[in-house]
C-alpha cells in the first residue's frame, strides 16, 4: 500500500531526518513526544504530535503501548522506530502490525532472530560469512565457559546475546577475570535488555570496527559498500567514514558480498547494517551482529552513494520494490561524520545538558549537519546526549579532512559544552590522519594526547 501517514517512534535528530524524509515523499508525520520534550524541533516540524508520557523512557517512548495507542489514534498509516529505544524490539513491530499498521522495518520474526547474537551468528554460519571463533551458543554457567577458553584462549570478551550498545560486554585476560566478569556481564545484560544470556569471542587484536550497510525489499538484497568505525570509546562509536580506507578491493569485495549473503539468508526487508571485525594483518573479516535498523552513522554512505537510505526505508515498507539495482550503487568521495554530544572532554565526558543561547551552523558543497538544535532550546537530562552529526564529503580523504576542519570552527554551539573540541583534535591528529587506527586507539589517545592537549584528565574507563 501507498503510505500517506507515519507516526515518528522517537526523538532528537533521527526524529528530524525522518520528518524530512517523510516530507520530500508528501507524507504526513505524526510526532510523539515525552512531558520533557514537548519544545524539540521534531514537535514543531511535524503535521501533528501527541504527548505519550512523563519524561521516563520506559513510561514514553519505551512504552509499546502507549505508542501504538497514539498511532491508532492519529489514523496513521506506518510507524518508523527510528534507532535506539524500540527500533529493535521485535514485540514492538509486532504489535504495530498486529495494530493493522506498517511496520518501517524487518518483520518482528527477523529483528528476534538477529537480535538473538547467538542466532544471528547461526544465521551467519549458514550464509558462509565467517564468524569470530568462540561459543557455539548461549552459556549457562561459568563452568561452560571455561572450556571455551581452554579452546579459544585468551584474551576472550564475554558478550550478551540480546541488546547492544556495549551493555553486557567485558574483556576476561585470564581465568580469573572470566571468573569475575561472566556473573557481572550476564547481571548487566538482565538489567539492560532482559536476557542474560551470554557468549563468548575471542579477542581480535589490533581489529577495525567495519560494517556494510544493506537494503532489501524481502526478494531483492544489495550493499551500499562499506563504513569504518573503529574510533570508539566505551564501545560507542565517536567519528564515521565512508568507504573505509584501508581496505583493499578484494577484501571490500568479500565483505559487501557476504554482508549481502546474509541478507538473502533470512529475507531481509529494510535498512539494516551487518557489522564485521576486520584483522588488517590477515587481511581477514568476521561477522559481530546485525543492526536490524537505521543507523546513527548512515548519513556518510548516503553523502558518498547518492542514496536517501531513510526514504528507501518507507518506499519498501509501502510494499515498493527496491529501486536500486547493485550495478546502480557507486562510491563516489570520502565522508566523515563527528558525533557531536552534549558533553564535556576535557571533565571526562560529563553530560553537559541546559539551553541553547547560539548556533551557527556552517554551509557550503559537501557540509551536512542533522541536529535536533535550535536557538533557545533546552536540551533535557534524561535521555541520550547526541545532539547532532556534523557530516562532510570531498573528493578524496584528505580534502575530507581540510574540509571537516573548517566546518568544526564553523559550528559554533553556545550555551553547553560539547565534543566539538575531541573532534578538533582528533582531525589533527596524525594517526587518524594516515588512518592508523584501531578499536582500541581512541582511548589510550584520550588518555595521553588528548588530555595532555587539553590539559585535563578523560576518564575513559
Amino acid at each position: 500500500m501507498t503510505i500517506r501517514s507515519i507516526l515518528v517512534a522517537n526523538r532528537g535528530e533521527i526524529a528530524v531526518r525522518i520528518i524530512r524524509a517523510a516530507r520530500a515523499l508528501g507524507i504526513r508525520t505524526v510526532q510523539v513526544y515525552s512531558a520533557a520534550d514537548a519544545d524539540m524541533l521534531a514537535v514543531k516540524m511535524a503535521d501533528e504530535a501527541i504527548d505519550i508520557g512523563s519524561p521516563a523512557p520506559k513510561k514514553s517512548y519505551l512504552n509499546i503501548e502507549a505508542v501504538v495507542n497514539a498511532a491508532k489514534a492519529a489514523g496513521v498509516d506506518a510507524v518508523h522506530p527510528g534507532y535506539g529505544f524500540l527500533s529493535e524490539n521485535a514485540d514492538f513491530a509486532d504489535a504495530v502490525e498486529a495494530a493493522g499498521l506498517i511496520f518501517i522495518g524487518p518483520k518482528g520474526d527477523a529483528i528476534r532472530l538477529l537480535g538473538d547474537k547467538v542466532a544471528a551468528r547461526e544465521v551467519a554460519a549458514r550464509a558462509g560469512v565467517p564468524t569470530v571463533p568462540g561459543s557455539a551458543g548461549r552459556l549457562a554457567t561459568i563452568e561452560e565457559a571455561r572450556t571455551v577458553a581452554d579452546t579459544t584462549g585468551f584474551p576472550i570478551m564475554i558478550k550478551a546475546a540480546a541488546g547492544g550498545g556495549g551493555r553486557g560486554i567485558r574483556i576476561a585476560g585470564d581465568l580469573a577475570d572470566l571468573e569475575r566478569h561472566f556473573p557481572q556481564a550476564s547481571a548487566e545484560a538482565l538489567a539492560a535488555f532482559g536476557d542474560g544470556g551470554l557468549y563468548l569471542e575471542k579477542v581480535i587484536t589490533k581489529a577495525r570496527h567495519v560494517e556494510v550497510q544493506i537494503l532489501g525489499d524481502g526478494k531483492n538484497f544489495i550493499h551500499c559498500f562499506e563504513r569504518e568505525c573503529s574510533l570508539q570509546r566505551r564501545r560507542q562509536k565517536v567519528w564515521e567514514e565512508a568507504p573505509s580506507i584501508l581496505l583493499p578491493a578484494e577484501v571490500r569485495a568479500r565483505l559487501c558480498d557476504s554482508a549481502v549473503a546474509l541478507a538473502r539468508e533470512v529475507g531481509y526487508r529494510g535498512a539494516g547494517t551487518v557489522e564485521y571485525l576486520y584483522d588488517e594483518t590477515t587481511r581477514e573479516f568476521y561477522f559481530i551482529e546485525v543492526n536490524t535498523r537505521i543507523q546513527v552513522e548512515h548519513p556518510v554512505t548516503e553523502m558518498i552513494t547518492g542514496i536517501d537510505l531513510v526514504e528507501e526505508m518507507i518506499r519498501i515498507a509501502g510494499g515498493a520494490p527496491l529501486s536500486i539495482r547493485q550495478e546502480d550503487v557507486v562510491a563516489r568521495g570520502h565522508a566523515i561524520e563527528c558525533r557531536i554530544n552534549a558533553e564535556d572532554p576535557a571533565k571526562g565526558f560529563m553530560p553537559a545538558p541546559g539551553t541553547i543561547t547560539k548556533l551557527a551552523v556552517p554551509d557550503g558543497e559537501g557540509v551536512r549537519f542533522d541536529t535536533m538544535l535550535y536557538e533557545g532550546y533546552t536540551i533535557p537530562p534524561f535521555y541520550d546526549s547526541l545532539v547532532g552529526k556534523l557530516i562532510v564529503w570531498a573528493e578524496t580523504r584528505e580534502a575530507c579532512l581540510t574540509r571537516l576542519k573548517g566546518a568544526l570552527e564553523g559550528l559554533v554551539i553556545e550555551g553547553i559544552a560539547t565534543t566539538i573540541p575531541l573532534h578538533l583534535a582528533l582531525a589533527a591528529d596524525d594517526s587518524v590522519r594516515r588512518a592508523s587506527f584501531d578499536t582500541r586507539f581512541l582511548e589510550h589517545w584520550l588518555e595521553t594526547e588528548f588530555a595532555a592537549k587539553a590539559g585535563a584528565t578523560a576518564e575513559v574507563a
